[in-house]
């Protein structure tokens, strides 16, 4: 398990298996491993959203700002607005999705 690159525990049976995984579920059964990857894949693509859709709207105020459209202070402050609507879709996270697909 120390040479995985993620180590699953189930159960509480062992102490050198809890402290070498990096998951460890407290149920006897792999139910939860399915939830696991489903909850990865979601961080995952909100992130990602989150970090391109940061990346084009600040590219977007950079050209608009190269062309003389933006004075310095707008630009700080578009940039100020982008940060926060980036970190407010990061906050999906927390929200629970109330059926799991498979993709």
């Amino acid at each position: 398990m120390m040479a995985a690159t993620v180590g699953i525990a189930v159960g509480l049976n062992s102490e050198p298996t809890t402290e070498a995984a990096k998951v460890v579920i407290m149920e006897n059964t792999l139910m939860m491993v399915d939830e696991f990857i489903h909850i990865r894949r979601r961080m995952r693509m909100i992130a990602l959203q989150s970090a391109i859709d940061g990346m084009m709207l600040s590219c977007m105020g950079m050209g608009i700002a190269a062309t003389g459209g933006l004075t310095p202070v707008e630009g700080a402050i578009f940039q100020e607005i982008i940060d926060v609507f980036s970190l407010l879709n990061a906050l999906r996270t927390v929200f629970s999705f109330k059926t799991i697909k498979d993709f």
